[in-house]
């Protein structure tokens, strides 16, 4: 299917679209999350509803944003219905709020860090996915809804990388965001922008980042996050993040007046080219850590396919234009074949860039 806008009337303005951020408070009901030192009677799951939802209001006060919540009560959606939510209500943001814990005799960790999706070969990082992922055995049929996912497995955290890989420049660019204001702000120990394999990361649609606020094993931070003062601080410092990628990633965000579906016969000729100097785009078929050949019957017919290899991954794409036109009918192509989640990716100097950029330069 190729989108075509058709416009009524060519003097008419765009309508700025609304920025939708959904907020995941981390945990809820059943799962209490980490409960700490146990010298309070809130554990995770209440720290990160008051975080988040004061961190709502603060961001639906901002001019044209909208604000979702995967819970605003003591309740329990799973890994999946906050997925789902998110990406039915098409968000533009994903934020999932948690706090950390740090086993028994490995030490007395603190302060924050956030989480975008990807493989880390770091046993910490590891273990805090291991422990998020974890809450789907909590789930009567979790072997049928996630598919054999287990959350100890290696392999099944590669397979979670292959969907959120097309927004993983903005989510680090949001992250970072964040670690910086945890570090400013609220004066908190920066432990950085990380990556691992999070289930709920891979699954959401959009720019997504799962932020560990700090660690309630450790005595001081569990305090301060238990705090009033805390806790605002800590929101502030998420809200003034939020508020600068919004404020950066909305200028161009504008609603098509009227979308049109076009049965994708198209040919090359019929569409105009859109030439991009210096830009290579390329569609995005699959990511495997197996070692595929290029062979047209590897890719259910398709030719001009190429591979590179990036940490462990196989990543295997469809075409090679600077039109950006031609690589939209390629990606078309590659849908009706049956790659009904490729997508666009762009490189300059043969490394990859957002695509979002390249497009608005």
């Amino acid at each position: 299917m190729v989108v075509a806008n058709e416009m009524t009337d060519e003097n008419k303005p765009k309508k700025r679209k609304q920025f939708v951020v959904m907020i995941d408070p981390g945990h809820g009901g059943r799962d209490t999350g980490t409960p700490g030192t146990k010298r309070y009677k809130t554990t995770e799951k209440d720290i990160a509803l008051d975080v988040s939802l004061a961190l709502g209001k603060m961001l639906a006060k901002l001019p044209n944003v909208k604000v979702l919540y995967t819970r605003t009560a003591d309740t329990y959606p799973t890994l999946s219905q906050r997925a789902v939510m998110t990406n039915k209500k098409k968000a533009d943001l994903f934020i999932s709020i948690h706090c950390n814990a740090q086993p028994k005799g490995k030490g007395t960790a603190y302060g924050s860090e956030t989480f975008v999706l990807g493989l880390s070969k770091n046993k910490a990082n590891l273990e805090v996915a291991k422990r998020e992922n974890s809450v789907i055995f909590m789930e009567d049929n979790y072997e049928e809804v996630y598919k054999g996912f287990d959350p100890n497995s290696p392999e099944s955290l590669i397979s979670l990388i292959i969907l959120q890989e097309e927004y993983l420049d903005q989510s680090i660019e949001i992250a970072s965001y964040i670690q910086k204001e945890f570090k400013v702000t609220a004066k908190r120990k920066d432990r950085g922008v990380k990556q691992a394999g999070f289930w709920v990361l891979s699954k959401t649609y959009m720019p997504s980042v799962l932020v560990e606020l700090g660690f309630l094993t450790h005595k001081k931070e569990e305090d301060y996050l238990n705090s009033k003062r805390g806790k605002k601080i800590m929101t502030t410092s998420l809200y003034n993040a939020v508020k600068k990628y919004i404020e950066l990633h909305s200028e161009t965000a504008y609603e098509d007046d009227e979308e049109v579906i076009v049965e994708a016969t198209v040919s090359k000729e019929t569409l105009p080219s859109r030439v991009f100097k210096g830009i290579t785009f390329k569609v995005q078929l699959s990511a495997s850590s197996k070692k595929i050949a290029t062979k047209s019957y590897n890719f259910k017919g398709l030719d001009q396919i190429s591979r590179e290899k990036s940490g462990g991954i196989f990543r295997y794409f469809y075409g090679k234009t600077s039109d950006y036109e031609e690589i939209k009918r390629l990606k078309t192509v590659a849908q009706n074949k049956g790659y009904t989640d490729c997508y666009i990716v762009a490189f300059k100097k043969g490394k990859k860039v957002p695509l979002s950029q390249v497009l608005n330069q």
